[in-house]
């Protein structure tokens, strides 16, 4: 039996959000970024759910006031970098934290330097607009087994007996009330 490497995948939150935007051509407002933010880790979890992959992403917040704040949002790890900490400073030191002989560590993100610094840490390298890709694909496939489990809808007038059914439709043309 061989040995079960434990996945984690830390992404470049806005990074990838803006590969998306790209992507799409349509640019972001702060309105439009909580969104994508929220969208992005919604996307995460179920990514989490199918792959296996402990997710954690990582949000750049250098230019506010305070410390780093990290909770969990459906399973996945998020984390707003510190004041003055850039989001590739976290993913590096993540890295380290993480990466182990057990342990197979991705990063999703498509600044080239961040990739190579990373790399040459022993993480793997995966470009936002694969993860991009992928997430895509972990969406089709959740839906396609919702579709399969969900029974198929069926009406009253599908179980009703033929006799019954006639005269419920006898009356609703009729009006009658009896028959």
């Amino acid at each position: 039996m061989g040995l079960v490497m434990e996945e984690v995948l830390i992404v470049d939150g806005y990074n990838v959000i803006g590969a998306a935007a790209r992507r799409a051509s349509e640019p972001l407002g702060a309105a439009a970024l909580e969104e994508a933010r929220q969208a992005l880790v919604d996307a995460l979890a179920d990514y989490q759910a199918v792959t296996g992959r402990r997710v954690i992403v990582v949000f750049d917040a250098h230019r506010t006031a305070g410390p780093a704040v990290t909770t969990r949002e459906h399973g996945v790890i998020v984390t707003y970098t510190a004041h003055g900490e850039t989001a590739d400073e976290r993913i590096e030191r993540l890295v380290g934290e993480w990466l182990s002989p057990q342990r197979r560590v991705y990063v999703a993100t498509s600044d080239a330097v961040e990739q190579w610094v990373v790399f040459a840490r022993g993480a793997l390298r995966l470009p936002a607009r694969e993860l991009l890709h992928e997430l895509a694909g972990v969406r089709r496939d959740v839906a396609a087994r919702m579709e399969t489990l969900s029974p198929p809808r069926t009406s009253l007038g599908d179980r009703m007996p033929e006799e019954i059914a006639e005269r419920f439709e006898k009356w609703r043309r009729n009006g009658d009330s009896a028959s």
